[in-house]
């Protein structure tokens, strides 16, 4: 007697059925274990089966799994008008609809559940293969068959073979990045569009100089391309925080908000932005867990967020106790760095710099307070310094310390407006190297030394 035909998914439903796919296009880490213990034949839906038979296709041909945008491009050309319009139709309404709900809370259960039985169904086969295998005496090859089994779909991955996995290092959609908002410093040579998925950007600057005034200037720039933001506060109130975001996005004094209500808000209904949350702990009260926590929390209420800004990280509670706070640090940084790069989103942070940059024209890496090794650590570092007398005018210095996306060691005149939390590099200017600075600078004082003598002497 013959066995029954497996109905793989479709024992499941049609709605959990495009959950699994749409956990694909989300979570490629997971896709990668899916593609070693699952088929596009498991989907008895035919527009399922069709997308995913050419997200792996995709992925075995460029050794990277493709975007929803180019997901949607192949499809363009592969169903014109005229060759089958029922499954392009039904393919294009699906995908609108999971654009427009980009990430249910329930697509943990979904993945966890859809792997397990793909597992299992991948056990099956290998003990079928196995009986067949024994019955014909090659008794060996069943030691092979199940330990073959039973790693498949596991998350671990033998990494990028260089000269036959090349065409995953030519396909524009490799790196993402989330901008800066200043195009100086989004150019391709510099950070080639902004701080990229699973990055780590770290500000650092003397106390008063503007940190949290960067931070919610990075996080008002992704609003405006429409990106959702968590942005963490360690000092100042949400509301306070709130404010300042207000301020950015409305170009509004920040003193004048209270008085700007209704302006504002009408400002809100017409303009488009992606969402923000602003969560406040007290200083050194939370650490990397307590964050991933209120993460998976804000998921399972539909917020996915494209970038996390944490105000700042020098101040929050380690996972584990040290002797030496250096060391404290820089294990609070690598963890984050982990967040990032797990949870593929890029994270903006702060690091306090040492006394002596208060008064360096150019706060260097050698600045950051404490631990050398939080620059080790991050993907960028961008330094701000400004003397007691340049405040008054807004003036300072944007420092490219460290950057992994590209140039670094380069120098910006910026304008900082606290009002409104805008930083922005002078117009018409270029940028510097240390050594031009400094002989700028040398020159100015100068000039100012002989304007004071001459107003001095008459």
């Amino acid at each position: 007697m013959m066995n029954a035909q497996p109905q793989y998914f479709s024992k499941y439903g049609k709605q959990f059925q495009e959950k699994i796919f749409q956990s694909l296009l989300n979570d490629h880490r997971w896709a990668a274990q899916m593609l070693e213990v699952m088929t596009p034949k498991y989907f008895d839906i035919r527009y399922l089966e069709y997308l995913a038979q050419k997200y792996f296709d995709f992925y075995n041909h460029y050794k990277t799994f493709p975007t929803m945008q180019l997901i949607v491009t192949m499809i363009k050309e592969e169903l014109r008008e005229g060759t089958d319009i029922i499954l392009r139709d039904q393919i294009i309404e699906y995908l609108m609809r999971i654009k427009a709900n980009p990430d249910a809370g329930d697509l943990h259960y979904v993945k966890d559940k859809s792997l397990d039985f793909c597992k299992k169904q991948a056990l099956k086969e290998a003990l079928e293969e196995s009986v067949k295998a024994i019955a014909s005496e090659q008794y060996e090859s069943v030691v092979g068959i199940m330990k073959e089994a039973i790693s498949r779909g596991n998350p671990s991955s033998l990494g990028h073979d260089f000269f036959n996995d090349y065409e995953a290092r030519f396909l524009k959609e490799n790196r993402t990045a989330c901008p800066t908002g200043i195009p100086h410093l989004d150019k391709k040579s510099v950070l080639n569009g902004g701080l990229g998925k699973g990055e780590i950007g770290v500000v650092t600057a003397p106390t008063g100089v503007g940190k949290s005034h960067w931070l919610v200037a990075m996080g008002a720039a992704a609003l405006r391309r429409g990106k959702n933001v968590i942005h963490y506060t360690f000092e100042l109130s949400e509301t306070i925080v709130g404010t300042r975001y207000d301020s950015n996005l409305c170009s509004i004094n920040s003193s004048d908000v209270i008085e700007k209500k209704e302006e504002i808000l009408n400002f809100y209904e017409k303009e488009s932005f992606g969402r923000l949350i602003i969560k406040e702990y007290p200083t050194g009260s939370a650490s990397v867990i307590t964050l991933r926590n209120h993460i998976e929390k804000l998921m399972m209420k539909s917020f996915t967020p494209h970038l996390i800004i944490i105000d700042y990280a020098d101040i929050m509670r380690s996972t584990r106790k040290y002797d030496s706070l250096r060391h404290e640090l820089k294990l609070i940084y690598e963890e984050l760095r982990n967040m990032a790069m797990e949870m593929r989103v890029p994270i903006w942070t702060a690091s306090q710099a040492n006394r002596e940059a208060s008064n360096a024209q150019v706060v260097g890496l050698e600045n950051m307070s404490e631990a050398y090794g939080k620059a080790m650590v991050a993907d960028v570092v961008i330094s701000i310094s400004r003397k007691p007398m340049e405040k008054a005018s807004g003036d300072g210095r944007l420092f490219v310390a460290k950057n992994r996306a590209g140039r670094d060691g380069i120098l910006f005149p910026i304008k900082i407006d606290t009002s409104m939390s805008k930083i922005k590099v002078v117009e018409n200017a270029s940028e510097m190297t240390l050594e031009t600075a400094v002989k700028s600078d040398n020159t100015n004082m100068k000039n100012l030394l002989k304007t004071k003598w001459k107003e001095i002497n008459g």
